[in-house]
C-alpha cells in the first residue's frame, strides 16, 4: 500500500494509538490481509512499537498477516453445521477450488477458511463468502455458489 494510503488511514484515525485496531482493520480492507511493510510504516508514523502492532495483528483472527484471495470463503465447522454435512461441504470446496483450508487459489481470487461458529445455527450448514450467508449448503451447491463470485470478479 502507497504511504498516501496510509497516511489517509491514519488522519482518520486522528494518529491515535488507541485506534490501533481500527486502522488495522481500514488497511485489512483494502488490501485483505496486514502486508509487513503497512506494519512498519504504521509502527514508523505512530512511533508505536512494532512489536505492539504485531501482538494485536497476531492476537486476533479476523486479521491476515498472509495474502488472501479476493473473496474469503469461510465453512462453519460448529456442530450444527457438522452434524448436517459441513465436512462434506468443505470436501466439495476444497475440490472445486484446488486447495486446501488457510490457501488462496493461484489466480488470487478465492481464499478458503474454516470457524468454529457463525451463529446462524438453523441455517447450517453455512457458507460465508465476504459478508453473504449462503444456508443449507450442499455439496451439489457448491459449484454454483462459487460460480457467481466468479462472475462478479
Amino acid at each position: 500500500m502507497e504511504s498516501k494510503a496510509i497516511d489517509r488511514i491514519l488522519r482518520k484515525h486522528d494518529y491515535k494509538h488507541s485506534s490501533i485496531i481500527g486502522i488495522l482493520q481500514d488497511v485489512q480492507e483494502e488490501q485483505n490481509y496486514l502486508p509487513e511493510k503497512d506494519l512498519e510504516d504504521i509502527s514508523e508514523k505512530l512511533s508505536l512499537p512494532l512489536a505492539r502492532i504485531y501482538r494485536i495483528a497476531t492476537f486476533y483472527n479476523a486479521f491476515s498477516l498472509t495474502p488472501r484471495g479476493k473473496h474469503i470463503i469461510n465453512v462453519c465447522l460448529g456442530t450444527a453445521c457438522h452434524v448436517r454435512g459441513a465436512a462434506k461441504v468443505l470436501d466439495r470446496i476444497k475440490m472445486y477450488l484446488g486447495v486446501d483450508v488457510g490457501e488462496m487459489t493461484k489466480n488470487r481470487l478465492f481464499s478458503l477458511e474454516t470457524v468454529n461458529c457463525l451463529g446462524a445455527c438453523a441455517m447450517g450448514p453455512i457458507v460465508v463468502v465476504g459478508s453473504d450467508y449462503h444456508g443449507q449448503m450442499t455439496p451439489a451447491k457448491v459449484a454454483s455458489t462459487i460460480k457467481k463470485y466468479k462472475k462478479k470478479s
